[in-house]
């Protein structure tokens, strides 16, 4: 039987929720977990188009062996009109047996976004990444205001997740609170899934 870990899903098109996911995956680790960092592939409305199994650089793409075996799932997207992005979606939508089998029930799940400009759907985005979640029987996990970083926060961060303001042109770094509350959505989801097991 393999250690347990907390799996950092995500799809990033301009690297900020990669950045996110490495920053949650510094969490998991100081918590005491594995953190196993994996994205999935873009969809494209073109029908030839196919993606390489391996990508070209970057993190692998997840199985559906990696989401059954984690002891805990920390799921990030960029926001695209207010909802997660396609690939995350088309992901989702191809986890009907995990979903049959109860393989998440009571597994602990978080959720993380980064949107363009500050009303650009940040929470919306991360209440419609909850829902799938929900219907799998996963226990939502969330920032609580104990947190300093929730309440001095300028750029993103709330209770429903971590979040970062990219800026229209994706410029903007990670800002030390977004980073801050990055680590300790990490670390919550990762002490869950230990208390858990």
């Amino acid at each position: 039987m393999s250690e347990p870990y907390v799996l950092v899903l995500y799809y990033s098109r301009h690297g900020a929720t990669r950045e996110m996911a490495r920053h949650i995956a510094q969490g998991v680790e100081r918590a005491g977990l594995e953190a196993r960092l994996r994205t999935v592939p873009a969809v494209s409305a073109d029908c030839e188009a196919t993606a390489p199994d391996i990508p070209e650089r970057g993190d692998l793409y997840a199985s559906l062996d990696d989401l059954a075996g984690c002891a805990g799932l920390v799921l990030g997207s960029p926001t695209r009109f207010g909802n997660m992005a396609a690939a995350m979606k088309y992901f989702l939508d191809g986890t009907t047996a995990l979903w049959l089998n109860g393989a998440l029930i009571d597994k602990p799940a978080a959720v993380f976004t980064s949107t363009g400009s500050l009303h650009g759907g940040q929470e919306s985005t991360l209440l419609t990444m909850m829902l799938p979640l929900l219907h799998h029987g996963m226990v939502m996990v969330g920032l609580p205001y104990s947190e300093p970083a929730l309440s001095a926060t300028r750029t993103g961060g709330t209770p429903y997740g971590a979040s970062h303001w990219a800026g229209s042109d994706s410029s903007q770094q990670v800002s030390d609170d977004e980073l801050r509350l990055c680590q300790a959505l990490g670390e919550r989801v990762a002490r869950w899934a230990l208390k858990a097991r």
